[in-house]
């Protein structure tokens, strides 16, 4: 199939004429319009997509998996004189390697169809090219969010003698079974300050913590405690306004994110009657559910868990960056049919591809947020 991609560039004007004697109008237009569209859904990845930059990113090039290694405490000793240092008898640090692999191309696609572009009185493909951003970074965020969240019911991956390492942890919100304790901002606040605690007595570093609630529960806590000294007060003005990343409890910088499990659904579910009723909705609207996403699913090659698995009464995640990594090898790409091909089908097929892969690498990191009277189980 012939195409172009976002890197492509033309020569010559970009509006006509001839370059050297060949006339290069369609060519250049072509151009144009790839880099016009292309910068559209990057715009889409970009805003849609808070995970990575949460978590542990690296760039993989000649390979299908990247290796992470973590290493956990070493202890202290008082030295006998005389006697050789030759580092400690269980030669610490413990160390131990986590290995994440690139799942299957991931990609969104359109046909853009040259009548229908030509009678459209709007920007057709701009507006096509930013929802397909908004597809590949929807789909980003929920395998980082589901790999954070299977971490945090882990035990810690570094396994040897006279070492205790600490594993993930499951805090629960509220102290009744019903789900509206995840809505209540006062149990959430508690929350965060009984997450903090652990991540500290875990020696995790209080850099880079942050906490990704479901848009309603974030609403709630702008509301409630916006007048209690957790909105810095120069802020308050457009903290309750703009919603992004205001809000700062115990050093846990919070984010909104509808890609989270949450109550069984990515980011939308309800807490009864007690908690936050439905909305009047028109339609059928009722919330994206969980989809398998094993290492069993086809594509999939690292283990976000079956729907089963991740439909639990999680409703909230807390972490520090090292909680989760993930591997590009092909970061967000546009690619559009061009020659022969547009001419046979008159019209382009837009396309938005990602290869990435995701997986937990230090359990003590990453913190599970649940209401009801078990937590989670591992998976």
């Amino acid at each position: 199939m012939a195409h172009q991609e976002s890197s492509a560039s033309a020569s010559g004007p970009i509006w006509g004429g001839a370059d050297n004697g060949v006339n290069t109008t369609t060519d250049n237009k072509r151009a144009l319009y790839l880099k016009l569209f292309s910068g559209e859904m990057f715009k889409g990845f970009q805003n849609n997509t808070i995970a990575r930059d949460l978590v542990m990113k690296r760039t993989l090039k000649n390979g299908k998996s990247l290796q992470f290694i973590y290493t956990g405490r070493t202890t202290a000793e008082y030295h006998t004189a005389g006697k050789s240092i030759l580092g400690n008898d269980e030669k610490a640090p413990p160390i131990s390697e986590k290995t994440i692999t690139v799942d299957d191309l991931l990609i969104s696609s359109a046909f853009v169809y040259e009548l229908d572009e030509t009678l459209a009185h709007y920007d057709l493909r701009s507006e096509i090219s930013r929802k397909i951003g908004y597809a590949l970074a929807e789909k980003y965020d929920r395998l980082i969010f589901r790999a954070i969240a299977r971490g945090a019911r882990m035990a810690s991956p570094v396994d040897m003698s006279n070492f205790e390492e600490p594993g993930g942890t499951q805090i629960r919100v509220g102290s009744t079974t019903n789900d509206s304790d995840a809505f209540n901002a006062g149990n959430l606040v508690t929350a965060f300050y009984d997450a903090a605690a652990a991540l500290d007595e875990k020696g995790v570093s209080q850099d880079g913590r942050c906490g990704v609630l479901n848009a309603r529960q974030y609403y709630q806590l702008i509301q409630q405690v916006g007048d209690n000294g957790l909105v810095n007060r120069d802020a308050q003005g457009t903290s309750r306004q703009k919603g992004n990343g205001i809000i700062e409890i115990a050093g846990i910088k919070i984010y909104k994110s509808q890609n989270i499990p949450f109550l069984g659904k990515y980011g939308t579910a309800y807490g009864g009657t007690t908690g936050v009723t439905s909305p009047t909705n028109v339609g059928d609207f009722v919330g994206p559910t969980m989809e398998d996403a094993s290492g069993a699913t086809t594509g999939i090659n690292n283990d976000y868990g079956t729907a089963a698995e991740v439909t639990a009464k999680t409703c909230g995640l807390i972490f520090q960056k090292e909680a989760a990594g993930v591997v590009e090898a092909i970061g967000p790409q546009v690619q559009v049919t061009s020659g022969d091909i547009s001419v046979v089908y008159q019209g382009d097929v837009i396309l938005g591809r990602l290869a990435c892969g995701a997986d937990y690498i230090n359990p003590a990191a990453a913190v599970e947020l649940y209401v009801g009277a078990s937590a989670p189980a591992a998976f």
